[in-house]
């Protein structure tokens, strides 16, 4: 890691303190400096956190002025996002309950809610889960008028349908499950038992909208974490969220969840995602749900700063999609090392995927359909 990057790393921990523990060891940064630290909070979708630690530094170790107003502007427009993204998700919530169903808004603004500043976290879209499984979900929203989105080169993702722009303010995924599936069937069907058992457990926050327990939490955004690093990389935000998380879980929580890392198949991106928040943020042992990996822990945060959010500053967007596709399934290769179970059940669903697509190449007329390459 370089200097900059911990630098980086202890502005987040002064953000995230709610005693700004951290401030006083803090160094004065160059203006080269601030320009790369702001550009790795950019990658990493932590502006408005890492403003809301530049807030608490003193005058002398802040940013040049032109370059804090424009961080402040950023932050501006995150703690509005985020207002927005509660309104919307408490008018879907009472969208939904109105016809009798049950919901939970997974991640995103349930996430932001537990940080010190909950304006501070750079939210995307909305992620909502409602009851009564797919069909079931589907024609509801027929009933209400919500149409989603339906791309005759997508395949149609088996656990949520994204809603048209135009039924709301922001993009939203509804979810009819709440996880998607494990590619490994032996531990897919475990996963998603424990988590639809488990997320009957909600309660409705001041927010307005219902929010899963911790112990739900834990285990979705583990195997969500885990899902999105084998295949296209995953960002700090995820990382920060997991540590709130931890933060606000109880022994009871970590203890139980713990116990369901190896039957669920996540023992392995936890030992390396326990050891990178101690890194971090500085976890401490006593609330982590296992032993850290240091091998594993730092791959994984090196995927991170490398990929930026969601891998999308990786290689691969570099490298056109011929040699983009050589890249992906070579870091396929690269991670049976990381985690060899998960990695062979992903290359077995991905080129089952592959030629079974073959068909939809054909009448497209087109050797490959882009964004499909996995």
């Amino acid at each position: 890691m370089t200097v900059v990057v911990e630098k980086f790393f202890a502005l987040l921990r002064i953000a995230l303190s709610s005693s700004g523990e951290g401030l006083s060891v803090f160094p004065v940064c160059s203006e080269k400096e601030w320009l790369e630290l702001q550009n790795i909070a950019t990658k990493q979708n932590s502006l408005g956190l890492t403003f809301k630690g530049i807030s608490r530094l003193p005058a002398e170790k802040r940013p040049p002025l032109g370059l804090l107003h424009q961080w402040a502007c950023e932050a501006e427009l995150i703690k509005g996002h985020n207002a927005m993204l509660n309104r919307e998700a408490a008018r879907l919530t009472d969208l939904f309950v109105a016809q009798g169903r049950h919901t939970a808004i997974l991640k995103g603004p349930a996430n932001a809610r537990l940080y010190p500043d909950p304006y501070s976290r750079q939210g995307g879209d909305i992620d909502i889960w409602v009851s009564g499984g797919r069909d079931k979900v589907i024609g509801l929203l027929g009933q209400l008028g919500l149409d989603y989105v339906r791309d005759p080169k997508i395949i149609e993702a088996k656990h949520h349908v994204r809603l048209a722009r135009s039924s709301q303010e922001c993009d939203v995924e509804v979810h009819f499950s709440p996880v998607s599936k494990s590619r490994n069937p032996f531990v897919c069907s475990r996963l998603l038992h424990y988590l639809e058992d488990e997320i009957k457990n909600t309660e409705r926050v001041p927010e307005g909208f219902y929010v899963p327990s911790l112990r739900f939490a834990l285990v979705m955004q583990l195997s969500h974490i885990q899902k999105h690093f084998l295949h296209n990389g995953i960002g700090l935000r995820q990382l920060t969220d997991y540590f709130v998380l931890l933060q606000h879980s109880t022994q009871e929580d970590r203890d139980e969840v713990a116990s369901q890392l190896v039957r669920l198949g996540l023992a392995r991106t936890c030992a390396a995602l326990m050891w990178a928040l101690w890194h971090v943020f500085g976890l401490e042992h006593d609330r982590m749900l296992c032993k850290p990996d240091k091998m594993r822990g730092k791959w994984l945060l090196e995927d991170v700063l490398a990929g930026g959010n969601f891998g999308f500053y990786s290689k691969k967007g570099e490298l056109g999609f011929l040699r983009g596709w050589i890249w992906k399934r070579w870091r396929s290769i690269r991670f049976f090392a990381f985690d060899p179970v998960e990695t062979a059940w992903n290359e077995f669903y991905y080129w089952k995927w592959f030629f079974r697509s073959i068909v939809s190449r054909i009448k497209l007329r087109r050797l490959s359909l882009k964004g499909l390459h996995g």
